[in-house]
């Protein structure tokens, strides 16, 4: 007597495993997107956290928003953002956005603010997903001003 699987019984172990695939591929690439975004947003807070210390360690802020944050500078190095200088800005590239979020400095008479302000994201969800993940509640941030103390 032989021990071994018949064709049916190989035929039902591949369909089960085809199905199996059909429903973790999708799982899996959601996953991915899930880490992508939220790599994305940690990178634009930390940025944020990094321009409020330079301009409180320094009392000033610098055109070039790249030169206040290492996490921007990354950002830019990696294209997933451009720098504005001329309006203190840096502009986020996510999904099929070129503008899904926007970080500038607004510069007023006695004071520097930080804001964070989302573009159209349209039907791209990444970029929804994204602009969803970033608190932009807490912005404008006051950096350099009467108000504060160095």
């Amino acid at each position: 007597m032989k021990n071994a699987f018949t064709m049916i019984e190989m035929i039902f172990v591949i369909v089960i495993l085809g199905i199996l695939a059909a429903v973790a591929i999708p799982r899996l690439a959601a996953t991915r997107t899930d880490a992508m975004v939220s790599k994305m947003a940690q990178n634009i807070m930390v940025g944020a956290a990094e321009i409020s210390t330079y301009a409180m360690s320094k009392a000033k802020t610098e055109s070039n928003l790249s030169k206040m944050s290492n996490a921007i500078s990354m950002m830019v190095d990696t294209g997933d953002a451009t720098l504005d200088v001329a309006n203190k800005k840096a502009i986020i590239k996510f999904g099929n956005v070129a503008d899904c979020i926007t970080m500038q400095i607004v510069t007023n008479a006695n004071d520097d603010n930080l804001t964070i302000s989302y573009g159209n994201s349209g039907s791209d969800s990444k970029c929804a997903q994204l602009q969803t993940a970033v608190d932009a509640e807490k912005y404008p941030m006051k950096l350099r001003g009467a108000n504060l103390a160095y």
